[in-house]
């Protein structure tokens, strides 16, 4: 049976060098990391998509809703594994629609190139091909960080780490591991993840309390961007 794709739960939190290192302690506690965690982390990069407009960005700017981004993301700087992903808010909940694609298929939409579309090509990415055509969708800025992800199987609750957010107009050169990158959050704040389900575990929102802990419409697609638009 294939497990189609839920509206999610994603809680966004700013916090400070000295909040996170109490939050792991006490999250580490209670759920494990996530198996593909080298090291405790693994790095993401994202390459975004937007239009002519740049509609995704003030999409977001507004709050818009719903909205939809569109991205492709690699783990640990490898060509290995690389997904397309579209990415929709609505009403406070997020739903991720992906699939897999080759190198060849992310070096020819690096270069912002149409594919073919067949009746065996993935919705999202027919969904992306069609946007292209019709909006001018292109590649816009590359967004990058690392993350000490935990999971726990009850409610799909995964509490991440980001750090060391940075971004990149290099587009082109989206699937080399050193790029030309810049910092866009200041020194000592981090963001904390929190996503689930139907439900959060009593026990996890109770390790979560902190005072001063405030949730925070968040977005590092749009941070990245802000100032290049």
């Amino acid at each position: 049976m294939i497990n189609e794709p839920k509206y999610r739960h994603e809680l966004k939190y700013l916090i400070s060098d000295q909040q996170m290192e109490l939050l792991k302690m006490r999250v580490s506690a209670i759920m494990p990391k996530d198996k593909h965690t080298q090291n405790g982390q693994y790095n993401i990069r994202s390459l975004y998509f937007d239009d002519y407009y740049n509609s995704c960005y003030y999409e977001n700017e507004n709050g818009t809703d719903p909205r939809e981004k569109f991205r492709i993301r690699i783990y640990n700087y490898s060509d290995e594994r690389i997904s397309l992903e579209c990415k929709r808010k609505e009403r406070g909940k997020t739903l991720k629609k992906s699939c897999i694609i080759t190198k060849e298929q992310c070096d020819e939409l690096i270069n912002g190139k149409y594919l073919k579309i067949t009746n065996e090509t993935p919705p999202v990415f027919n969904k992306l091909m069609l946007d292209m055509m019709r909006r001018g969708m292109k590649p816009k800025v590359i967004v990058e960080y690392d993350r000490v992800p935990y999971v726990y199987k009850n409610g799909n609750v995964r509490v991440t780490f980001d750090t060391n957010v940075s971004s990149s107009q290099e587009t082109e050169n989206f699937l080399l591991e050193e790029i030309l990158k810049r910092p866009v959050m200041p020194k000592g704040q981090q963001l904390m993840e929190v996503k689930f389900d139907e439900y959060l575990p009593d026990f996890i929102y109770q390790a979560l309390q902190l005072e001063n802990l405030q949730q925070t419409a968040y977005s590092k697609y749009y941070l990245c961007r802000r100032f290049t638009v």
